[in-house]
């Protein structure tokens, strides 16, 4: 597989004979920067194969070949949150020739029905960004007037979720992914904006590795700038009890044009989070997220600077902005409690230093 890797219409590098040649690093994926890996970093931008209706794609469009890399290679490895891609060494595609233009198979990667399914299948569009839509719940993008917004499966209890650390996200002052209600469904706004900035998934320089200092450590390397909003959204991670803050689900922006790291990019996916598997108590004495947040806020007592104030007024203006059936008093009082757990061992901490 020789090929040339892509940003834009900018040659960044060759792989040829198992090996990557850089020939423009500050426009490189990060990670190939760091891992330099071709057929890895292939891997992390393809669909799971593991959602039903990824299998319905592949076989509406006919792929003889469904292993990740090659349902990555049907669509040059183009995705809508950044302007990576790949092409053959001597093609001549350019980057609006791979770049999507239209949601024709949104509907089928959605929802899967077999109406969708035979449309898709019998009509003569090959190209579509639901092959490098990663993440395992069903979902697919919509263009809107002109803006891609991804869709995603949700039951009550994850679309509350969803919606209500979203508002109060916003109302804490944090910078968030814009989320809204849909049939089913929550929608989500692409804040690259078609790519006008590269959304780098941490993964790109921490692989699977999602321990906080470890990537609180990373950060003061790359991105200094990115650390406050970082234990934001990590302090924002454990008051709302949401376990799946991996790798793949937050990342740094970056400048198309010069390569630069931007920051934090918006914070998103708390479909894991809070009722979304039921309620949790919160009597619970022993609580991991709380006990790792606590244990950063010990390395790093000036940290505690960040941390918004967080009141059960503040709580109820979000469960009404949401407007949803839910049981309030149990939500304020499992995030308060686990509000004043952070609060009180900060303030123990800091009388110890």
């Amino acid at each position: 597989m020789n090929i040339q890797i892509m940003s834009g219409d900018i040659v960044v590098a060759n792989w040829l004979d198992d090996r990557l040649q850089i020939i423009d690093e500050v426009h490189l994926p990060l990670f190939l920067k760091n891992f330099t890996d071709l057929e890895s970093w292939l891997e992390t931008r393809a669909i799971d194969a593991h959602r039903a209706n990824s299998r319905l794609l592949k076989k509406a469009l006919r792929l003889a070949e469904r292993d990740d890399i090659n349902t990555v290679l049907h669509v040059n490895a183009a995705t809508i949150t950044d302007n990576y891609w790949i092409r053959p060494i001597g093609s001549n595609l350019s980057y609006s020739d791979v770049k999507f233009n239209n949601d024709y198979f949104s509907n089928l990667a959605l929802r899967g029905s077999y109406t969708s399914f035979n449309r898709v299948a019998t009509s003569k569009h090959t190209s579509t960004p639901e092959l490098t839509n990663i993440g395992s719940f069903e979902k697919c993008w919509k263009l809107k007037d002109g803006s891609w917004w991804l869709y995603k499966t949700a039951n009550h209890k994850e679309l509350f979720s969803e919606l209500f650390i979203y508002t109060l996200g916003i109302m804490l002052g944090m910078n968030m992914a814009e989320y809204k209600r849909g049939e089913e469904c929550i929608i989500s706004r692409d804040f690259t904006n078609s790519a006008s900035v590269n959304l780098e998934h941490a993964n790109s320089f921490m692989g699977d590795n999602e321990k906080y200092e470890d990537v609180i450590s990373k950060l003061q390397q790359l991105c200094p700038q990115a650390i406050p909003e970082y234990i934001k959204m990590i302090f924002l991670d454990t008051i709302v009890a949401n376990p799946d803050r991996h790798t793949s689900n937050f990342g740094l922006l970056r400048d198309v044009n010069s390569g630069e790291l931007l920051g934090l990019a918006p914070i998103f996916d708390h479909n894991m989070a809070l009722i979304s598997r039921g309620y949790p108590s919160s009597k619970a004495k022993k609580d991991i997220l709380i006990s790792l947040f606590i244990e950063v806020l010990e390395t790093h007592p000036e940290y505690s600077d960040y941390l918004p104030k967080v009141t059960p007024d503040i709580l109820q203006m979000a469960l009404n902005e949401v407007n949803m059936r839910v049981q309030s008093k149990k939500i304020v009082d499992f995030i308060m409690n686990r509000y004043e757990k952070i609060i009180e061992e900060s303030k123990f901490t800091m009388m110890n230093k």
